[in-house]
């Protein structure tokens, strides 16, 4: 929120319909995403069930 709202100054309803990767780009940091291996997110998935 505070770089939607405060560094970039998009507008409350411009922030909330912005997608991660519309943040993402706007912070100018799009090629720099550290990827989740799959076996990383396999063991968070793992330790982290969620409720059925």
């Amino acid at each position: 929120m505070a770089l939607g709202l405060g560094i970039l100054r998009w507008s409350p309803r411009d922030f909330w319909a912005a997608t991660p990767r519309e943040l993402i780009a706007a912070t100018g940091r799009e090629g720099r995403r550290d990827a989740t291996r799959a076996a990383d997110l396999r063991r968070l998935m793992d330790a982290y069930p969620d409720p059925s």
